[in-house]
């Protein structure tokens, strides 16, 4: 019997900036990691839903498409509900508002526990939305230079060896300043 995939899901205010980004990186990032082949799961959803079945903003998809990650152009947003606190094994906010806000969600301590922050110092994930291009290039950046610390604690839970490093797991590129 093949075990269930580790289900991860990236969680900001309306899921069409920061979180697909978040989603759409990580997924390209899980093989370089040791995590491809089905073992991790990832998906993104917002604290609201205003944009439920919207597709990502276009300067989300842009950044994505000039860094080299594929899909941004396919992403629909999605509202976080109750039902994600069991159907994941970590959330993970991209700011401490996010993480507030999902705590407040959470029936017991061990489900607030699987709940946390994208930056492992405590860093907010900046909102682009109301900025140009650069915060969207600054939002991407930070994303990468977080995910290698998230995708070894992931390693770590589900027992895989991680393999690369975030600057070269992707497509050999290097993504990190």
């Amino acid at each position: 019997m093949t075990p269930r995939a580790y289900r991860l899901c990236f969680v900001c205010t309306g899921n069409i900036c920061r979180s697909p980004m978040a989603e759409i990186i990580c997924r390209e990032l899980l093989p370089g990691y040791g995590l491809g082949d089905g073992l991790v799961t990832v998906s993104s959803a917002g604290t609201d839903s205003w944009h439920e079945g919207e597709g990502a903003d276009p300067r989300t998809v842009r950044e994505l498409a000039a860094a080299g990650y594929p899909g941004g152009e396919r992403h629909v947003a999605r509202g976080f509900t109750a039902a994600d606190l069991t159907a994941h094994d970590l959330i993970v906010a991209l700011d401490r508002g996010h993480l507030a806000a999902l705590r407040r969600l959470a029936p017991t301590p061990a489900d607030a526990a699987r709940i946390r922050l994208l930056c492992p110092d405590g860093t907010d994930v900046p909102d682009p939305y109301y900025g140009g291009p650069e915060g969207f290039t600054a939002c991407r950046e930070l994303i990468e230079a977080a995910l290698p610390h998230l995708l070894t604690e992931v390693g770590t839970a589900i027992g895989t060896a991680t393999g690369t490093d975030a600057a070269t797991a992707h497509h050999g590129k290097q993504h990190l300043a």
